[in-house]
């Protein structure tokens, strides 16, 4: 507008001829109108194809244009609509010249080339375009083109043709059709061709093509085949000239046959008739056959045209009633529809001029030679949205609320069920689309009306009703709240018996309200239920949606969370770099804590920008701050882009471009210090960084450092001393980076190791030159660092260690080459290293640390393979007999080995292969290796705890003791307690508390082994150590009650001397230990100087557990090897057909009161033979037969069994 006022003023110099012009100008500018003549820009459009344009295209379209165009299709179709050609102005939000495309369920605006060849599909049958143009700047606008397209049968025609192959319509094998002694089938066919004597209209056939029932035509002559019997019904059909029943427009057909009666009625053009076909009486129909359109018969050519609407009945119908062959007759066993039929897509036609291709929107008027017309049952009504300027979109939401007496003294119920009927039949049948939802009614009070009162002395109650009313928009027709008031009042006298309409309030649903959130982001105003779409900012080419919801409780509407997914992996630009740091900034304004994608996702972008834009110092300041809001995030959340954001830092400081000697740029826990060198008169340069004067933010200070300083670099005058010339022109700068908080610096390896009692104590410091690598200085960088953690007595052994970024495949750690300490105190510690780098201080507290020698380690290491190899084949080979030998599992004592030898298996195999998984170094697959082996160790735990249980129960609790369901309750426990621990574990740390740890290192640094098993000391010790505490003080206590049994024997049995008791006992008690997995208790015992005596002894009788499981409770069974030898041996070895272990000789019912013997004998029996599992309980699967419950015990083989 300046430069048209600068053109008017220097042609113009009268005021009165400038004023003028003005007004012209305005009036021209300000006023909207049509398309000068171009063309009409505000139509509906029917047609089932066609195209429409911007004004005047392809020339350039006129300013201050609005147009407006509607595609309507019949219902069952929707709109498909592509952009041939598309130039619009360009801008920002398109804020001056746009295109909105309205599909019925999400709102998308275009401007510039971004439309260009898109493609859109409506939800339903009704698309809406609009199209606005400002007053400056005109393209030449678009060219669209869109069609119809069928989306329900009803919609479509099936061509057949003469070869059945091509085009063989069938109903689905998934359809079931009943055996048939009636039937009624309509239709409506038109033929393509005359002159065809021999063709198959429709057939119903086994899979052989054995025909079933039939219509067709042979040698002129119409027929109906039933089950091979052909009967003539040319008699009854009303013929045409050339004895065609169907011409080329659509005729109506219907057919039915009796059994009862072998009667056959037909229907069409007008005409009924009945004829009888006495050989089909009786005749049924057989069931699951196929039924076809046209012929399945190779010898016999289908009917040449189109069938529509096919339905069949089960039954006859009076075909003369008119309603019987309208569209909301369905047949019963097959319809017109999608899921019934299957139809190459060869032989489907659209068609939206069907009788029923619009039901039930749309009536039949007539049929004409053109073909049938359709007409739609709204009528005109009072206004139309194209009258209003702008466009309707989607559905439209009214608030009912209805306050209705009640003279029944009935619940609120009945008053909402009948509001409800009311309401949805005073809408039925009327001119606008709508339909109720969500009605509910209030009891207000007992109060009475005035009016009621003096009419009747009966009480009311009073009641609020309130309903949500939807209109979906036909032909941008608006509904107003009194149109809907005098609907409801009109119809006030067919409410219900007993309920008296007081009054009606209706209120439309408001919009949800412009507004911008989050910021570049703006929201126009938009109906309930709509999605709204809008271009992402940075990126024009994707979109963000959000939703205005509506609440169907209270009946009003609020926007969701935008969804900005299309919009966070924006392609960083040098031209939108700033662009992007800066909405990075805004995005972390709140102060939110990250979890570590959303963390990993701005790294990435960081890096972008800083590889690909000219950082200044104003995009170097936006970086520096994000980065320090980024590290105030936990260390969970940063140990994923922890080294691509120590390296994003290293590149920002490289890069900033700057003027002067010197620039420094600081946030709350960044500060980055460069300085410009002179390598011609290098002579030394230091930094130093503290808390500003406000303390809010960081200070770097160039060749001045004072106490209160947090960390100091003193770089040696010869530094460059090792360059050569060339090296040395290529250095400009010398970088120095602090870091107040160090949560990128993580190194897993080093945490692992340092089991808590190592620390970092001092900030991280950094400083480099160039981008050059300087290390073998013959003077050291001073690098002096304030220690972070108060400390209260001297540090025992402080360290200096830098980030080294190769190490760990690149994933960085921390390493002590070439940095010594060279002082520290309580305060600080200053090191002297011969190269640049991050440094900081590590510390071990205790000082006292102790590691086992590398023979013993690799020693145990050797035992712990070798035994849990040897444990995982013993436990194996032991559920597998148990398995193959039915006998061996009948008691409970066996099935709890079973499990118990499951449990030790899997734990074995998981701890061989977890240093082999680890070693891939992949973090999911390493957690699932952590939480598989600590839910075998704690099946294993547990399971040995049942074991205690079970004895508890057999020997101490031997009488009148039943369980119902036992083995199950123990497995429940056994398997179930472990995985819910496992899984609270895995919820309440996400993970975390599996992680790969380094175990074996030896006392220089080296051997250390990759291992996935708990870091979270917290859990470890709750988890593991007090769960088997517990397990471990119940199981001590059975033990002890077991062996006090055994022992109170000693001295009973004068058939054995003394050695052989002690032996028997002996190994009763070491058969014992393993099973109850007493040896774990060594654990407790591995402190101080027994810590290497008790590490062989847990790693040798733990690995081996499952050894001696097997030894014990297995082979030396007397059971099990009778088993082994009757089915896995041969000659002399094997046992003969009708040796049965359980075949004893005849129990000794025992002498009154010698119970307690009697159990403490088979006890003694059962350990030393090593038979524990079945014997030493003398407690069994409960007999199902029998309700006494009662043992026999064999006083031979000490076998015990149920007597069943």
């Amino acid at each position: 507008m300046s430069h048209m006022g600068g053109m008017w003023y220097k042609y113009w110099q009268s005021k009165s001829q400038r004023f003028f012009y003005f007004i012209v100008v305005v009036v021209i500018v300000c006023t909207r109108h049509k398309a000068h003549g171009c063309a009409d820009c505000r139509i509906g459009l029917t047609n089932p194809s066609g195209y429409f344009t911007s004004p005047c295209y392809p020339s350039v379209y006129p300013n201050s244009q609005t147009c407006e165009w509607k595609i309507v299709a019949p219902p069952g179709f929707i709109i498909k609509l592509i952009f041939v050609d598309f130039e619009l102005e360009e801008a920002q939000k398109c804020i001056y010249d746009y295109v909105v495309v309205y599909t019925g369920e999400s709102i998308r605006t275009f401007c510039g080339l971004t439309a260009n060849r898109l493609s859109f599909t409506s939800t339903g049958n009704t698309m809406n375009i609009s199209f606005t143009s400002d007053f400056s700047v005109q393209k030449k606008g678009f060219n669209a083109t869109y069609w119809h397209v069928a989306v329900l049968l009803r919609n479509q025609k099936v061509t057949l043709m003469k070869t059945s192959s091509e085009s063989l319509a069938s109903v689905k094998d998934s359809i079931p059709i009943p055996k048939l002694k009636q039937f009624t089938i309509c239709l409506e066919a038109q033929r393509s061709s005359s002159n065809v004597n021999n063709w198959m209209l429709f057939s119903y056939a086994d899979s052989s093509s054995m025909e079933y029932f039939s219509f067709g035509r042979n040698s002129g002559s119409y027929y109906v085949s039933i089950l091979g019997t052909f009967c003539d019904i040319n008699g009854i059909l009303p013929l045409g000239l050339d004895g065609d029943i169907f011409g080329s427009t659509w005729q109506e057909f219907c057919i039915s046959w009796d059994s009862t009666s072998g009667t056959v009625s037909t229907y069409i053009n007008g005409n009924l008739d009945t004829i009888t076909c006495v050989q089909t009486v009786g005749k049924v129909i057989p069931a699951n056959g196929i039924l076809a359109l046209g012929s399945q018969s190779a010898s016999l050519d289908s009917f040449n045209g189109d069938i529509y609407n096919f339905r069949l009945w089960n039954f006859t119908i009076r075909l003369e009633k008119p309603d019987m062959r309208q569209c909301e007759e369905k047949g019963n066993i097959v319809d017109w529809e999608n899921d019934m039929w299957s139809i190459p897509t060869i032989a489907l036609k659209e068609d939206y001029n069907l009788s029923c291709a619009c039901y039930p929107n749309c009536i039949l008027v007539k049929p004409t030679a053109s073909g049938t017309q359709l007409q739609q049952q709204t009528t005109t009504q009072p206004r139309d949205c194209s009258q209003l300027g702008v466009i309707c979109q989607g559905d439209l939401y009214y608030k009912i609320v209805i306050i209705i007496n009640n003279q029944n003294p009935d619940a609120v119920s009945y008053v909402e069920h009948n509001v409800s009927l009311w309401l949805n039949q005073t809408f039925q049948n009327w001119n606008y689309s709508v339909y109720v939802k969500n009605v509910s009614a209030y009891l207000l009070s007992s109060d009475r009306s005035a009016k009621v009162r003096n009419r009747r002395d009966v009480s009311y109650a009073r009641y609020s009703c309130h309903a949500l009313l939807v209109y979906s928009p036909m032909n941008n027709i608006t509904l107003y709240e009194d149109t809907i008031r005098e609907r409801i009042v009109r119809n006030n006298e067919t409410i219900a018996t007993g309920l008296q309409l007081e009054s009606v309030m209706v209120d439309s649903i408001e919009n949800c309200k412009p507004e911008e959130i989050p910021s570049h982001y703006s929201w126009i105003s938009t109906r309930p239920n709509v999605t709204r779409e809008i271009q992402c900012y940075l990126d024009s080419g994707q979109t963000a949606s959000r939703k205005c919801v509506l609440n169907e409780q209270n009946y009003t509407s609020y926007w969701d969370t935008p969804q900005l997914e299309n919009c966070e992996n924006i392609k960083v630009t040098s031209d939108n770099a700033a662009d992007v740091a800066n909405q990075i900034f805004l995005d972390l304004a709140d102060g939110q804590s990250l979890n570590s994608t959303q963390v990993e996702k701005f790294v990435l972008q960081l890096n972008q920008i800083v590889n690909i834009a000219e950082i200044n110092t104003s995009l170097a300041s936006t970086v520096v701050t994000v980065f320090s809001r980024i590290l105030d995030n936990n260390d969970e959340a940063l140990v994923t882009s922890s080294s691509l954001a120590l390296k994003t830092v290293d590149e920002l400081a490289q890069k900033i471009q700057f003027t002067g000697p010197s620039v420094s740029i600081t946030s709350p826990n960044l500060a980055l210090g460069i300085l410009a060198m002179n390598t011609s008169s290098y002579n030394g340069s230091s930094f130093s960084t503290g808390q500003s004067t406000n303390g809010t933010s960081l200070q770097v200070n160039f060749g001045s450092h004072d106490t209160s300083s947090l960390a100091s670099v003193v770089l040696p005058p010869s530094l460059l001393e090792n360059l050569t010339e060339l090296e040395r022109d290529m250095l400009s700068r010398s970088q120095f980076s602090f870091f107040h908080k160090i949560g990128l610096f993580q190194d897993k390896h080093l945490k692992n190791q340092m089991n808590d009692t190592e620390k970092r104590i001092g900030y991280v410091v950094a400083s480099s030159i160039g981008n050059m690598s300087i290390s073998g200085l013959h003077d050291p960088v001073q690098v002096t660092v304030k220690h972070t953690l108060n400390q209260t007595r001297s540090p025992g052994t402080p360290y200096c260690v830098f980030w080294d970024f190769q190490l760990y495949n690149g994933s960085g750690g921390w390493n002590k080459t070439g940095c010594r300490v060279s002082s520290s105190n309580i305060n600080e510690t200053v090191c002297f290293c011969n190269h640049l780098t991050n440094f900081a201080i590590l510390m071990d507290i205790q000082g006292n640390s102790q590691n086992i020698d590398s023979v013993n380690r690799k020693a145990l290491t050797f035992i712990t393979y070798i035994g849990c190899g040897l444990s995982a084949i013993c436990s194996a080979t032991t559920v597998l007999t148990y398995i193959a030998f039915e006998k061996l599992r009948r008691d409970y004592p066996s099935k709890i080995l079973m499990n118990l030898s499951t449990a030790i298996m899997f734990l074995n195999l998981v701890f061989l292969v977890d240093g082999w998984l680890a070693s891939f170094k992949i973090s999911g697959l390493c957690i699932a290796v952590a939480a598989l082996l600590h839910f075998f160790l704690l099946t294993s735990i547990t399971w040995m705890g049942l074991e205690a249980v079970h004895m508890y129960i057999a020997l101490v609790k031997v009488f009148n003791t039943y369980i119902r369901r036992y083995i199950l309750k123990f497995c429940i426990v056994g398997w179930g307690l472990p995985l819910l621990i496992v899984v609270i574990v895995l919820a309440a740390t996400k993970g975390v508390a599996y992680q790969q740890e380094l175990y074996g290192k030896y006392d220089k640094g080296a051997g250390a082994s990759e291992f996935c098993w708990i870091s979270d000391r917290t859990v470890f010790y709750v988890t593991c150590v007090g769960y088997f505490c517990v397990v471990f003080l119940m199981n001590i206590a059975m033990f002890i009650v077991v062996m006090l049994q055994i022992c109170g024997r000693n001295g009973k049995r004068c058939h054995q001397s003394a050695t052989e008791e002690i032996m028997r006992n002996l190994r009763s008690s070491v058969s014992l230990t393993f099973l109850l997995g007493m040896t774990w208790g060594f654990a407790f015992f591995a402190w101080g100087p027994l810590t290497l005596p008790f590490l062989y002894l847990f790693t040798i009788c733990n690995s081996l557990q499952g050894f001696f499981m097997f030894i014990f409770h297995c082979a030396l069974k007397d059971n099990v090897q009778k088993q082994w030898r009757r089915y896995l041996c041969c000659g002399k070895l094997r046992l003969p057909e009708n040796s049965d272990w359980s075949k004893t000789t005849t129990p000794k019912k025992p002498s009154s009161g010698s119970g307690s013997g009697s159990a403490s004998d088979n006890l003694g029996k059962s350990l030393s033979s090593t038979s524990l599992a079945s014997n030493s309980t003398n407690w069994t699967n409960k007999s199902k037969s029998s309700s006494t419950h009662f043992f026999k015990r064999n006083s031979n083989a000490d076998n015990v069994f149920v007597d069943r």
